[in-house]
C-alpha cells in the first residue's frame, strides 16, 4: 500500500521562469557532451554542495567541463538563473492538490538543485508546510541519480520502497532512480511527449492514478 508520494520540485511542482535554463547553460558554454552525461555531471558539479555565491558556482561548473568561462558568459548565466528562478511560479494545480494529498500520504520534496534559488521559491508561495520531509541534494552532497540516495531517505523514513510513490518530470532524474530501489513512479508529462508506463499530464490524475498502482 503506498504510504509515502515523493516529489520532485522543478518541473514538476513549479515551472522555471524560463525556458530549460540547465539546457540553456550548455549552449551558453558551448558543451558538447550528449546531454544525458551533460545533466548529470552539472548536477553534481552545481548542484551537490553550497557555493559563496552563484558566480563561484557556474566557475565549478566551467572547471567541471573544461570550458572557458568569460566574464561575458558568466553574467549571462548569473542573469538566467536569476530571472529562471524569479519568475517560477507553481503550476496552477499544484497547491490544490498538495492540500489534499496531505489528508491521506505523507508527502517528502526532493530536488536536483542549487543551494540559491529554491527556498526562495518555497518561501514565496509557502509550499514547504506540505512536506514532512524535504531533501535537497545541494545539502546532502548526492544527486538523485546516485545509487545511495533514495535508499538513504528511505531509511531514514522507515518505510519500504514498495509503501512510496515517486512524481517527477524527467526519466532520467526522476523515474529511473525511483524504479531501480523498488518505488513506484509515475511520470509528470505535460506535454505528452514521452513514454512510460504510468504517466499523468496534470497532477490532479496523480490520485486516480495511485487508486490503479494500489
Amino acid at each position: 500500500m503506498i504510504k509515502v508520494l515523493f516529489f520532485d520540485f522543478w518541473g514538476t511542482l513549479v515551472e522555471n521562469g524560463v525556458w530549460s535554463p540547465i539546457k540553456q547553460v550548455k549552449t551558453i558554454l558551448g558543451i558538447k557532451d550528449p546531454f544525458s552525461e551533460y545533466v548529470v555531471k552539472m548536477e553534481k558539479a552545481m548542484m551537490t554542495r553550497s557555493f559563496s555565491s552563484l558566480r563561484e558556482a557556474f566557475q565549478a561548473l566551467c572547471v567541471e567541463f573544461n570550458v572557458s568561462c568569460t566574464e561575458e558568459n558568466l553574467d549571462l548565466l548569473v542573469g538566467m538563473w536569476n530571472k529562471s528562478w524569479m519568475l517560477a511560479k507553481p503550476y496552477e494545480e499544484v497547491v490544490e492538490v498538495l492540500q489534499q494529498l496531505t489528508q491521506d500520504y505523507t508527502l517528502v520534496l526532493v530536488s536536483n538543485t542549487d543551494c540559491f534559488s529554491i527556498n526562495s521559491v518555497l518561501e514565496k508561495y509557502a509550499l514547504k508546510q506540505y512536506f514532512e520531509k524535504i531533501v535537497f541534494s545541494c545539502e546532502i552532497g548526492k544527486i538523485k541519480t546516485d545509487e545511495d540516495f533514495f535508499p538513504t531517505v528511505l531509511r531514514e523514513l522507515q518505510v519500504s520502497p514498495e509503501e512510496c510513490l515517486m512524481v517527477g518530470d524527467s526519466l532520467q532524474s526522476d523515474i529511473e532512480p525511483a524504479e531501480r530501489v523498488g518505488m513506484h513512479a509515475v511520470l509528470v508529462d505535460r506535454k505528452n511527449s514521452r513514454e512510460h508506463g504510468h504517466k499523468i499530464s496534470s497532477l490532479r490524475e496523480l490520485e486516480k492514478k495511485i487508486g490503479e498502482l494500489q
